[in-house]
C-alpha cells in the first residue's frame, strides 16, 4: 500500500469514527446505561490543563450523565518506555487526587491501578497468541517507538503495549473508550482481539461473545498546545499543572510565546501561539475564542496575558481549593484507591474465569 492510499485510508477511518461517534452520542443521552466506559492515563508525571481540556472534562460529563465509568491509572505501562518508575508513587496519588478534584465521584466512577489487579494482566497470555509480531509492529505507538529507538533494543512490554491496552479494555467488557484520533488504531486491536478470541474459543451454548467489541468516542475538544506553542507535554515542562498555584500560573503564562503583531486575532494556522491562548481564555469562559479576541483587540500580547491568567486561575481556584483539601488527608485517598482496587478485581476475576471457561482450562 502507497503512502498516499494508507492517508487515505487513515482519513477514511477517521470519517467512520467521527460519524459514528455522533451517532453514540446521541444514544448517550437517550439511554447511557447501555454503555461501559473505560479510561485512565500513565503516572508519568502530573496532570495538566491540557489533559483537562482533551479528555478529563469529558470524563466528568460522561460519569454525572450516568455512564458507567472505569478509570485506570496505568502504573505497569510506565515501564513500557523507561528505566524505572521513577516517583511513581507520589504520582499515582497525584492522579487520584485530581481526578477526585475535577468531580469523578469515587462511589460512581471505579478507579484503580494496574499493577494492582493480576486477572487483568492475566489476561495478557491468551490474548498475545491473537495478535502477530508484524500486527504490532504496524501500530503507530509501536512503529513511532521503533523509528525513536535508534540502536536502543525496544522491550517486549512496549511492543505488546496495544495488546495491555486491549486488556485494559477487555477485563472489564467496556463497549466505549473516549479517544482522540491518534489512539484509533489501538481501539482497532482491541476490536481484533474480541473478535478473535470469539472466533478461537467463544461459547458453545451461547450466541453472545466472550468480550463486546469496544467503540471509539472521539474527543470533541482541539488540542491546547503548550505555552511554547508546541504540543503540551510533561517532558517538555511547557505545562499548566492541575495542581499548580495562581502565582505560579501567573508566572508561567507571562513567560507564554506571542509574536510581534499589537491587534490580537484568532488564526490557528496563521498565528498558533496567540490563538492558543485566546482559545484557552475562550474554554476558560466558556465563550468563542474570535469574540474573546476581538474583544482583546489592540491589547497586544500583554493583554492577552492578563486575561488568559485571570480566566484560567478563576476556572480552576475551586479545583485546586478541593484538591488541597483532598491531599491534605492521605489515609481518604488510600480508602478510595482500595475500594476502587477491590471492585476492579471482583470484575477481572469473574472475567478471568469466563475466560477459562471459554478455553477449557478450569481443573
Amino acid at each position: 500500500m502507497s503512502t498516499e492510499e494508507i492517508s487515505l485510508d487513515i482519513d477514511a477511518s477517521l470519517a467512520r469514527s467521527t460519524a459514528r461517534s455522533q451517532e453514540i452520542e446521541a444514544a448517550l443521552a437517550k439511554d447511557p446505561s447501555q454503555f461501559r466506559i473505560l479510561t485512565g492515563d500513565r503516572p508519568t508525571g502530573h496532570l495538566h490543563i491540557g489533559h483537562y481540556f482533551g479528555s478529563l472534562q469529558n470524563r466528568v460529563r460522561l460519569a454525572q450523565q450516568g455512564v458507567e465509568t472505569f478509570v485506570i491509572i496505568a502504573d505497569y505501562q510506565v515501564i513500557t518506555d523507561r528505566d524505572g518508575v521513577g516517583p511513581i508513587r507520589e504520582r499515582v496519588y497525584s492522579l487520584l487526587t485530581d481526578y477526585l478534584a475535577i468531580g469523578l465521584d469515587p462511589a460512581e466512577v471505579t478507579i484503580f491501578t494496574h499493577s494492582q489487579i493480576p486477572a487483568l494482566n492475566q489476561l495478557m497470555l491468551p490474548f498475545l497468541s491473537l495478535v502477530t509480531d508484524a500486527e504490532l509492529r504496524r501500530n503507530p505507538t509501536v512503529k513511532s517507538e521503533l523509528d525513536d529507538t535508534g540502536d536502543r533494543p525496544m522491550s517486549g512490554l512496549m511492543l505488546t503495549y496495544p495488546v495491555h491496552q486491549a486488556a485494559d479494555i477487555l477485563f472489564c467488557r467496556a463497549n466505549l473508550v473516549p479517544v482522540g484520533k491518534d489512539q484509533l488504531p489501538h481501539i482497532e486491536q482491541a476490536r481484533v482481539i474480541a473478535r478473535r478470541f470469539d472466533e478461537r474459543y467463544g461459547r458453545a451454548d451461547e450466541s453472545r461473545p466472550v468480550f463486546p467489541a469496544p467503540e471509539a468516542l472521539l474527543s470533541k475538544s482541539g488540542t491546547v498546545l503548550g505555552l511554547d506553542g508546541t504540543k503540551m507535554s510533561k517532558s517538555k515542562g511547557n505545562t499548566i499543572e492541575l495542581r499548580m498555584t495562581a502565582d505560579e500560573t501567573a508566572k508561567l503564562l507571562k513567560r507564554a510565546v506571542t509574536d510581534s503583531d499589537r491587534h490580537i486575532t484568532y488564526d490557528p494556522a496563521n498565528r498558533p501561539e496567540v490563538s492558543n491562548l485566546v482559545n484557552l481564555a475562550a474554554l476558560c469562559l466558556d465563550r468563542d475564542p474570535v469574540e474573546v479576541a476581538d474583544e482583546i483587540g489592540d491589547g497586544g500580547g500583554g493583554g492577552l496575558k492578563k486575561l488568559v491568567t485571570e480566566a484560567v486561575n478563576e476556572y480552576f481556584a475551586p479545583i485546586r481549593a478541593l484538591r488541597a483539601e483532598l491531599e491534605a488527608d492521605p489515609g481518604h485517598l488510600a480508602a478510595v484507591l482500595a475500594d476502587g482496587n477491590a471492585r476492579a478485581n471482583a470484575i477481572a476475576d469473574q472475567t478471568l474465569d469466563e475466560v477459562r471457561a471459554a478455553m477449557q482450562m478450569q481443573y
